[in-house]
């Protein structure tokens, strides 16, 4: 039976040297909930599964990823001089051929590169790390002017499906009053836009080049995994680096 990952191209006006790849749930060996191409290592699929899934990978990469203890933070690392799976919810580098990624089953996955090509990062912006500043960390952390960044925005759970109480919609409004039109509200809870929150945020830095968003984890069970809406299941994976 042939293994084949099914990928999406971000479309966004990258410099020819940056190359982005982003997983869906298609084209892997894992099965169940898992089913088919879960990359995370911290979930209870099979283990030999997920080696096999993060292997086929390899032709289409330059080396394998450095892959992260995911923690809902805002620790941001130089994946060109990481240690093993470190613990961080962003990474960047200005190095050739090292694959930052990031991995994500509802929570936004942002990608970041600028305009002359020199450096790239990859966000798990989940609402904790979103709201708690991992954008402003990694755009802080990397050795450019925000304005000359461009963001991409993966899939992550949807601006129809994503309901939270109000104390995360509080959390994030103190954070930044702007936050209050990214909520509407649902009987007595809100229904949250992650995409327009990031937005926002990049827009705050001097980001303006931004791309993605509107595809929605929860909506489209055939494609993605979501966290949200199965418990139990598998991790997609967005990844970007330097050719």
């Amino acid at each position: 039976m042939m293994h084949k990952p099914e990928f999406i191209s971000p479309d966004w006006p990258a410099p020819a040297n940056v190359k982005a790849l982003q997983t869906t749930r298609a084209g892997g060996f894992s099965t169940g909930n898992y089913a088919s191409l879960n990359l995370g290592d911290h979930v209870k699929d099979n283990p030999l599964h997920v080696a096999h899934n993060r292997q086929s990978l390899s032709p289409f990469l330059p080396t394998e990823p450095v892959w992260l203890q995911q923690v809902h933070g805002i620790r941001v690392i130089d994946a060109s001089t990481s240690s093993c799976i470190e613990t961080a919810d962003a990474s960047f580098s200005t190095r050739k051929e090292v694959v930052c990624v990031t991995m994500t089953a509802d929570c936004l996955p942002v990608l970041l590169c600028d305009e002359a090509g020199s450096v790239v990062a990859a966000i798990h912006a989940g609402w904790r790390s979103l709201c708690d500043g991992v954008i402003e960390a990694t755009v802080n952390a990397m050795p450019v002017e925000a304005a000359q960044l461009m963001a991409w925005l993966g899939p992550a759970i949807g601006p129809d499906a994503f309901e939270v109480g109000g104390e995360v919609r509080a959390q994030f409004i103190a954070q930044d009053a702007q936050a209050e039109t990214a909520f509407r509200p649902q009987g007595d809870k809100w229904l949250g836009d992650l995409y327009t929150i990031a937005r926002q945020r990049l827009n705050t830095l001097g980001i303006h080049q931004i791309y993605g968003g509107g595809r929605c984890t929860f909506n489209e069970p055939d494609t993605f995994f979501s966290f949200r809406r199965d418990g139990d299941t598998g991790r997609m994976a967005t990844m970007i680096w330097l050719e």
